[in-house]
């Protein structure tokens, strides 16, 4: 499971906010809402992300090995 915790973090700790990201950076409102239901971003929009907050993607998301994952692709 792809999960978005660490963007939340590293937004509270930065200059910007949702507000920001929308009125000054065209971050778009559905991707932040993207952003909050953990689904999916384009590569693209993580590297603007990136990049506006001055970070490394570890610090924007993070990969948790759920139940269901390891019953997909472990044998």
């Amino acid at each position: 499971m792809i999960d978005y915790s660490p963007f939340w973090m590293t937004l509270q700790n930065s200059d910007e906010s949702t507000y920001t990201l929308i009125k000054d950076y065209k971050v778009s409102g559905s991707t932040i809402d993207r952003l909050r239901k953990n689904a999916p971003i384009s590569t693209v929009t993580l590297n603007d992300l990136c990049t506006i907050l001055e970070c490394d993607v570890q610090d924007i998301v993070q990969y948790i090995m759920t139940p269901e994952d390891k019953k997909r692709f472990m044998k």
